[in-house]
């Protein structure tokens, strides 16, 4: 027992909460997919883990709670077994084609999101099937406990051929750094409000600055004025209407289905921004808010004019702390307008609302308070999570990957996906990723408010093909 306790380290009051978000419905798991030709073995898959991704003392830790929260306890019984396993996917009578094998993956990944962990046991597994018509499909399952999705792709980067062993003494910070949850307990007062309004909208320096008493504002004015953007940012997310109810909101249940997409050019979305004045995150974020209202729009369900917000996960980690365990995101609502039918108008509408959302303190806020209600008894917690779920009916990442292929094991990962929890009542996770020089768009929902979300997936490629066939049509410059 005293060795136990003496490999023992709090877990940060930020980390503590999303332990504690755990709900039947929807559970705090961060879910990946690695498409890896040619396939690879368990056993490559096994001595890989134990090469690299051990050498985070974190995955070799489980979590012990207690009265004051919990700690990470190193697993004195630790068995690499329980955490990289095989998997055979389940074809029933179907013939053995690539078709039903990704079908049957699909059906795989949505059981095992609705799987909890084994709390006696470190907060992760690999599932690995390993031949899928000549390839390997890897399923990694993550407690969103352990780190955030910025942090996580570090660590999966690491773990790649070639990958950088992670800083030592760097990955694993102590509570003493729990910087989110102290600047809101404040209040926003004093020194908080004075060090978000450092940076404007670069969060991740102004939190650093928050960490630091010696860079006070020049100008009460400014103070002033950064006090009252604080205040009025905390009054919209409190203030703000529930979110339009359609078939993809309401009381979800333990059961997910996932899809995706098949891979769109960065290129080609890159030229239709270009082309269209817009970036690249306006252009996917048209498709994906394209894409909802047409499959709403099969179902007899009227749209026009109708908005639904997306919950977005917005990084307020610095580049040089990547390598870092731990969750350090905050959160913003975004507004999709799936009402307009009109590709470019859609477009410009959605470059609009991401316009309002620059400067913002939102994701501190937001974030903050998340964060505060994991700490709190149960049916408080719940009550403050479902005010969140009320206002959004979807979380929704987009994230910048590598823009080369990776190799693992000797092979080339050739697609990857994820998908991030829904936290509350919110029953629609939308993943948007770009690798290797492809987007790949992916849904997990809950299957009662969703059973096809392939049918949604199904839409994606042709709404952005809308767009860059009108892209095509403009006149091209440098010619009379």
């Amino acid at each position: 027992m005293r060795q136990t306790e003496a490999h023992a380290q709090r877990m940060s009051r930020v980390d503590t909460a999303w332990l504690r978000m755990d709900t039947e419905a929807n559970l705090m798991m961060i879910v990946g997919v690695w498409m890896i030709r040619p396939g690879i073995t368990v056993q490559a898959l096994w001595e890989r883990v134990e090469e690299r991704l051990l050498q985070y003392t974190r995955f070799r830790q489980k979590v012990v709670e207690d009265a004051m929260g919990a700690q990470w306890v190193l697993d004195e019984h630790f068995d690499i077994a329980a955490h990289v396993c095989p998997e055979t996917l389940n074809l029933g009578r179907k013939p053995r084609n690539a078709h039903h094998l990704e079908l049957a993956l699909q059906a795989r990944v949505g059981e095992l999101a609705a799987r909890p962990f084994d709390p006696a046991r470190p907060l992760w597994q690999f599932h690995l099937v390993e031949d899928m018509d000549g390839q390997s499909a890897l399923i990694a399952r993550i407690h969103h406990c352990i780190a955030d999705g910025i942090a996580l792709i570090s660590v999966m980067l690491s773990i790649t051929d070639g990958g950088k062993t992670p800083p030592a003494n760097r990955q694993e910070p102590s509570d003493d750094v729990d910087w989110l949850s102290d600047a809101v307990i404040k209040s926003f007062s004093g020194l908080a409000i004075r060090a978000i309004g450092l940076a404007g909208a670069s969060a991740s320096r102004s939190i650093d600055l928050m960490m630091n008493e010696h860079h006070p504002l020049d100008s009460s004015v400014q103070a002033a004025r950064m006090g009252y953007q604080a205040v009025s940012d905390v009054a919209s997310l409190v203030l703000m209407a529930d979110d339009a109810h359609t078939r993809l909101k309401g009381k979800p249940g333990p059961s997910k289905r996932v899809a995706w997409a098949d891979p769109v050019p960065l290129d080609a979305v890159k030229a239709v921004g270009k082309g269209l004045d817009c970036s690249v995150n306006d252009v996917l974020l048209s498709c994906v808010a394209g894409a909802i209202g047409r499959y709403l729009m099969d179902k007899g369900d009227p749209v026009a004019g109708q908005e639904i917000r997306a919950m977005v996960p917005v990084n307020l980690r610095p580049a040089d702390q990547a390598c870092e365990l731990g969750n350090r995101f905050g959160l913003v609502p975004l507004v999709l307008p799936i009402g307009i039918e009109n590709p470019v108008a859609r477009l410009y509408a959605v470059r609009a609302r991401m316009r309002e959302l620059k400067g913002s303190f939102q994701p501190i806020l937001a974030f903050g308070l998340l964060s505060v209600a994991g700490l709190l008894i149960k049916p408080v917690q719940q009550a403050m999570l479902n005010l969140f779920a009320k206002k959004a009916t979807a979380v929704m990442t987009n994230v910048p990957g590598p823009a080369e292929a990776l190799q693992f094991c000797g092979s080339t990962v050739e697609r990857v996906m994820f998908w991030v929890p829904q936290s509350g009542d919110i029953g629609v996770g939308v993943s948007i990723l770009t690798y290797a020089g492809q987007v790949q768009f992916g849904l997990m929902v809950d299957s009662g408010l969703c059973p096809d979300p392939q049918a949604v997936i199904e839409h994606f490629e042709p709404e952005f093909n809308k767009l860059l066939i009108l892209a095509l049509m403009l006149p091209w410059g440098g010619e009379d």
